[in-house]
């Protein structure tokens, strides 16, 4: 069987396959467990926020459109 991923969730008790699929007896499986992704993302966007907050300063130069070189 070639390597697939299957997306699944954990009801209490047992992980459940949430998409029907034929393993054959004694399949080995990787159990990967995902984070909270609005967890992640909330810290993503603080990460970003700093990041340009230090690329921009508040004494930044304003440049018009006459500085832009074409």
């Amino acid at each position: 069987m070639p390597l697939v991923s299957i997306p699944a969730h954990f009801d209490g008790k047992q992980v459940q396959l949430d998409e029907k699929v034929s393993l054959p007896v004694n399949a080995r499986l990787i159990v990967t467990v995902l984070g909270d992704a609005d967890e992640e993302r909330r810290d993503f966007l603080i990460l970003s926020e700093n990041a340009l907050g230090s690329a921009y300063d508040d004494d930044e130069v304003e440049y018009s459109e006459s500085d832009i070189k074409t």
